[in-house]
């Protein structure tokens, strides 16, 4: 981008003028800099993200939602981490492909920082260091944003929390993203079709969220409707009341045992039978098939 351009990398397109000479902060809160919390490699993450290597995960600070459950408050809301140029950028991205060996760039919500990344992968490619990218995201996304940086999007880990606006709203500040998720899903599933098996793809997300097990079954409705019931999901039973959501009934409590259940019942029901379940009764990273037994196995634990 260009000293002036005004920010609307997201699908609230606040116009900020994050990249001029006096930048000023987007509705995210990102300024002119890539921000980066933590990172390293992680194997907690569905099997085709993994691999064998690990996923070479970078946590961007700063998030295009708002989520009063955000487990990753410090960072996401609060913007801790440590400011970066793209050279430094591509140090953190190098470190993880050559010293770690990791088998992916995994880029958690990285909308905001984009263009740098985009950057940092340029230099690396003219030293020979490539990797495949994990677009890592709540799914809240513009299709004209996926289609320019499309480059960095070899496998869509995008979520799809919500079947209705007023609940994205007051759960995530998010007045439209029922329609922006959908409409980033489906981006992410025609540019699937188009990737040799193991060399990326979409793996949707279903977080459970007490109180809204039922919006959960709408988007897997939606999905097999509209989409494909071939599409691999990761079906999550791990929330855990965080942040501002400690207050707030019923998200002040665990998911049940018999809303999770719904939600596998239904997935199965529409025909999904590509993906994975979470363990009700344990917090180890294995996952269990969709269609097993759900004390077979276990969910992906983010950090």
């Amino acid at each position: 981008m260009t000293a002036g351009d005004r920010c609307e990398l997201c699908p609230r397109r606040c116009k900020a003028r994050r990249f001029g000479p006096s930048p000023e902060k987007g509705y995210c809160g990102a300024l002119d800099a890539p921000r980066v919390f933590r990172y390293g490699p992680h194997f907690g993450e569905e099997p085709p993200i993994c691999g064998e290597k690990g996923s070479g995960c970078i946590f961007f600070s700063r998030c295009t939602m708002k989520c009063v459950y955000c487990q990753n408050s410090p960072w996401s809301w609060k913007g801790g981490g440590d400011d970066m140029d793209v050279e430094g950028l591509a140090s953190i991205m190098r470190k993880l492909a050559v010293e770690d060996g990791v088998g992916n760039w995994n880029l958690v919500s990285p909308t905001p920082y984009l263009p740098y990344i985009e950057k940092a992968a340029d230099l690396l490619s003219r030293e020979g260091v490539r990797l495949p990218f994990v677009w890592n995201s709540s799914g809240y996304e513009r299709v004209e944003t996926l289609e320019r940086y499309r480059r960095l999007c070899d496998w869509a880990l995008f979520d799809l929390r919500y079947s209705s606006d007023a609940t994205a709203m007051k759960l995530s500040g998010a007045p439209d993203y029922v329609e922006r998720a959908r409409e980033a899903l489906k981006w992410a599933w025609e540019n699937a079709k188009g990737k040799r098996e193991g060399e990326g793809g979409l793996v949707a997300r279903i977080l459970v969220i007490p109180g809204h097990a039922d919006e959960a079954i709408e988007s897997l409705a939606w999905m097999a409707t509209e989409l494909s019931p071939e599409i691999p999901v990761s079906i999550m039973s791990q929330y855990t009341p965080a942040y501002e959501a400690k207050s707030m009934p019923p998200l002040d409590r665990s998911v049940t045992e018999e809303e999770y259940s719904s939600v596998v019942d239904a997935a199965e029901d529409f025909g999904f039978g590509n993906g994975w379940i979470q363990d009700m009764a344990s917090s180890s990273a294995e996952l269990a098939l969709l269609g097993e037994n759900m004390s077979a196995g276990h969910g992906p634990v983010r950090p």
